[in-house]
């Protein structure tokens, strides 16, 4: 805008300018004093916005990406490191041993104790075996776990991802692997700034080295669970083996070395997207690593705690909560994504309050209620008590009825099935003397590991009688036996016939096998008749 007398401004404005003079461009980034939306404003320039849980900004970043700080988890000991062990080493010796354990299935099955047979379309389990038929099997542990997810996480939070996830439990090998080649917290990371020298790279490629045969062990023990593990096993190191197999170790290997040896806790955190879905899952009668501040803050050394003890909290800001974590957060700061609920914060902050001569669990298993009324001065309440809930109740019910309800369908299934597919084309044929015959394929499915003798019946049609491919027409009858090899589908082309005149009706096909178990299967089908309805 000009002045009244038509002059242009001192400043250097032109008429009709109407842009904000308050903001400084220099360089094309806006610089202003005033609080600018990180939506519109461009990276360095100044602002007062920031997250509810961040500290205030004053410029924005420059990029979005955060360079990932590389963690140098210390060493612990407590109960939680204890039990963290003890799953690991659970976890693992079922991964790496279940394919070497044998089943005795009898001569016709195979005696891998835990196998996935996709070629036979078999999944054995120990005593169980599961057909492609019988997949609602499958399908209800899969819902089992998933609720069974449900349940850990409404009671103790992301216990699945601090003890018992994979991504977990590698990493905790390969950090392992670093205190043992590298050393405690302190020495890895003087190594880690020091400069690549011939020893810094020796250290480097026999630690790398360790990942990478801990990788192909990973890959390599999976495709055992695909196959007959001791003849797979044979077949991959003398290059007899399906180039699937070597494809899928070479994956697994390299997921394996990447993920857990380098990416760690980057998983947890960007990529894995449970986490996001255990916190929804999260209330405040929730058992979770909690960080009690009325009692910790605020912080201050133990000598500044002596000299004014009404000041301080019982938090001396030794950072050991921090140095101990696996994802490298300060669980102080709150609840937050990072936490996997491992509990080793508990085990150092315990050590350090135990050494100062202060009460235990200034960190601790707690939930949000019970430290509200605990700083309100009620006395700590049990970890047990937030077990026995309605919402973790319900989930026990619901997981407990499907495993019963699978145990018993397990316990009552029929170990003979039949199908009966008839031919829709021609429907049926008329023969010479005016009866009706009719073309059935049936398939005789044996799910015992023994051969055994089965009969098949046709009820329902009168006059009927049945014959096949292998059986003569002159000994047709409404009854036939068939030889079914163990664990085998056999396939039975049948012709039925009836005398002339005979309607279209429903029969049915009765399968029976002739030993002790007296198993029956009945398959209602259609009879086709010229005169049919």
């Amino acid at each position: 805008m000009s002045d009244p007398d038509g002059r242009e401004p001192a400043d250097g404005r032109k008429p009709g300018d109407d842009r904000n003079w308050t903001v400084v461009v220099e360089g094309g980034v806006a610089k202003t004093n005033d609080p600018v939306s990180s939506a519109v404003a461009e990276p360095g320039a100044a602002t007062n916005r920031h997250e509810p849980h961040e500290p205030p900004r004053t410029t924005l970043p420059e990029t979005l990406y955060e360079k990932r700080k590389q963690v140098h988890n210390k060493r612990i000991d407590g109960p939680f490191r204890r039990f963290k062990w003890f799953v690991m080493l659970v976890t693992l010796s079922i991964y790496y041993v279940t394919p070497w354990l044998r089943w005795d299935r009898g001569p016709f099955a195979p005696d891998q104790a835990v196998l996935i047979d996709l070629a036979n379309r078999r999944f054995y389990m120990f005593s169980i075996e599961i057909w492609p038929h019988e997949f609602y099997f499958v399908a209800g542990m899969l819902i089992m776990a998933g609720i069974g997810l449900f349940l850990v996480t409404s009671a103790v939070g992301r216990a699945w991802c601090g003890y018992a996830c994979p991504q977990t439990v590698w990493t905790d090998v390969f950090q392992h692997i670093d205190r043992l080649v590298d050393g405690d917290r302190n020495a890895r990371m003087r190594l880690d700034k020091a400069p690549w020298t011939i020893g810094k790279v020796t250290r480097r490629a026999f630690k790398w080295s360790i990942y990478l045969a801990i990788s192909f062990a990973t890959g390599g023990a999976w495709i055992l669970y695909f196959a007959d593990a001791p003849t797979l096993l044979r077949e991959f190191f003398s290059g007899e083996a399906a180039p699937v197999a070597y494809g899928t170790v070479l994956i697994l290997t390299g997921t394996t070395f990447t993920l857990g040896g380098f990416m760690r806790e980057q998983v947890c955190i960007y990529m894995c997207p449970w986490p996001r879905i255990q916190t929804a899952m999260l209330d405040e009668k929730s058992l979770i690593v909690t960080y009690k501040d009325w009692r910790g803050e605020p912080r201050g050394s133990v000598k500044k705690a002596q000299k004014n003890p009404e000041k301080f909290g019982d938090c001396i800001d030794c950072t050991e909560c921090v140095q101990v974590c696996p994802t490298g957060i300060d669980i102080r700061e709150g609840p937050q994504i990072g936490c996997i609920t491992c509990a080793l914060c508990i085990d150092a902050c315990d050590r350090v309050m135990k050494d100062i001569g202060r009460p235990r669990g200034l960190i601790d298993y707690a939930t949000l209620e019970a430290c509200e009324a605990e700083a309100a001065g009620a006395p700590p309440q049990p970890a047990w008590k937030a077990l026995l809930r309605p919402r973790t109740l319900v989930y026990f019910a619901i997981w407990g009825a499907i495993g019963l309800t699978l145990l018993f369908a397990l316990g009552t299934r029929n170990r003979t099935d039949l199908t009966v597919s008839p031919d829709r084309n021609p429907p049926f044929m008329l023969m010479s003397d005016g009866s009706v015959r009719n073309s059935y394929t049936l398939k005789l499915r044996n799910m015992a590991s023994r051969p055994r003798e089965m009969e098949v019946a046709v009820e329902g049609l009168p006059g009927a009688v049945m014959w096949t491919d292998t059986i003569a027409r002159e000994d047709a009858a409404t009854k036939q036996t068939f030889t079914v090899s163990a664990d085998q589908i056999r396939t039975v082309r049948a012709y039925v016939i009836v005398p002339a005149q005979t309607k279209a009706q429903d029969f049915s096909f009765r399968l029976t096998s002739l030993d002790e178990q007296g198993e029956s299967d009945v398959v209602e089908t259609g009879f086709t008749a010229p005169g049919g309805e």
